[in-house]
């Protein structure tokens, strides 16, 4: 557990709590003791666990609804990954998803989850085996081959994003492949990506034995020139300095650091927060895809370094399909990123680019600039394919009626 330090400072004997501007919730009894304790004009420091410091950020309603539905979608995909494993007889038993229901989070048991999304599964009875088993619906099983499709036409943009990922281990260029599947959806690769992609393009990829047994190394056969790879930053910067309506209100110089923010609504901004923030956006920093050659040890060194790892998970979300992901999936490439800090801190501390979220018993990061309204601002068909899922699970039973999704050659449980 990381402890925060949290200052307590005394003016005009009011109580005044900072952590970087951030506000921390402290009891009245906790306060009492200290003003009995420490007089006005002193100060004192005291903990904060990490727990403490997730449950008091600032909290935005639109990302928080879109979890709640989010979260009952990833045990949807769990179950439909069962069901599609076998292509020729896509279905599964009851008793097999009952048997999983613990590590699928299906609290209420596998019959209690289907049930509530009809327009997704179908649960049939089949007198051959003597068992209820479950199979996708007409309309579910289309949202899986339209995917895959949209994977399939987008070829070109899976090996640009793994290019890029492997590029951002700016020290060997290397990745252990373990990682890479841990984020194979996020980033839109078939899941045979092994076999489509990187032997597919052996002029680029090249797999290598690991230091553990058992393990393998995705190694890019020749490093691409920093020079060749933008930044998604990079691009929002030169959009923002050719503008019409604002081309001369933005500043060049001022802006070629800077990072896109857009604060939770209601967040409170102290003029002292502000500052921090301005001069942190004025902060030079190496990109993500450049070397970082030698850390400095001085408080600008530590801060260029903190704002380098800041682009590097600000570039990692660009490269997911859906701008999102589990914070516990980026953590396995810190280390191959040569990124020293916490990471699940470092999105805490950046209110105005990522949104953490801990709804469905996991922390999932939104790169906030790429959402309005709960929707990608700029879709891709992969993004509109997984979306028709998503508006599936929130469907639940609406929209039935007596009779509707009867399935042939099965009586319906």
């Amino acid at each position: 557990m990381v402890d925060r330090v949290l200052v307590c400072s005394f003016k005009k004997g009011r109580v005044r709590l900072q952590e970087e501007e951030r506000p921390e919730m402290v009891s009245r009894h906790t306060i009492k003791r200290i003003l009995l304790l420490h007089p006005p004009s002193t100060s004192v420091r005291f903990k904060t666990t990490s727990a403490q410091f997730v449950a008091s950020r600032a909290r935005d309603a639109t990302f928080e609804k879109f979890m709640d539905n989010y979260k009952n979608l990833h045990k949807v995909i769990s179950i439909q990954d069962l069901i599609l494993a076998n292509p020729n007889n896509p279905t599964v038993s009851l008793q097999f998803l009952s048997n999983l229901s613990q590590k699928l989070h299906l609290n209420r048991g596998a019959a209690s989850f289907l049930r509530k999304y009809p327009h997704i599964f179908h649960i049939f009875y089949d007198p051959s085996k003597s068992l209820p088993f479950c199979k996708f619906t007409d309309a579910a099983l289309e949202i899986s081959r339209l995917e895959a499709a949209a994977i399939r036409d987008s070829m070109p943009f899976v090996v640009d994003r793994l290019v890029r990922l492997l590029s951002m281990s700016t020290a060997t260029k290397a990745l252990p492949l373990r990682a890479i599947f841990k984020v194979w959806r996020e980033l839109g690769l078939p899941d045979d990506f092994e076999d489509s992609v990187i032997l597919q393009n052996p002029n680029l990829f090249k797999l290598s034995d690991g230091n553990e047994p058992n393990t393998h190394v995705l190694k890019l056969v020749s490093a691409i020139p920093s020079g060749n790879l933008m930044a998604a930053v990079e691009n929002w910067r030169i959009k923002e300095c050719c503008k019409e309506d604002c081309g001369s209100s933005v500043d060049p110089l001022g802006i070629r650091f800077s990072f896109k923010h857009g604060f939770p609504p209601g967040m409170r901004l102290g003029k002292n927060f502000k500052a921090k923030v301005k001069e942190w956006q004025s902060l030079p920093y190496v990109g993500p895809y450049e070397e970082m050659g030698e850390k400095k040890k001085s408080k600008s060194g530590r801060m260029g370094l903190e704002k380098r790892a800041v682009a590097i998970v600000h570039e990692f979300l660009s490269l997911t399909v859906e701008k999102m992901v589990e914070v516990e999936k980026i953590s396995h490439f810190r280390k191959w990123f040569g990124i020293d800090l916490n990471i699940r801190d470092l999105f805490l501390d950046h209110p105005g680019m990522f949104y953490l979220s801990t709804k469905g018993k996991r922390h999932t990061v939104f790169l906030r600039e790429a959402y309005e309204r709960g929707r990608l601002i700029d879709p891709n068909p992969v993004y509109d394919a997984r979306r028709k899922l998503l508006d599936l699970v929130v469907l639940g039973r609406h929209g039935l009626y007596t009779g509707e999704l009867q399935e042939e050659g099965g009586k319906t449980v």
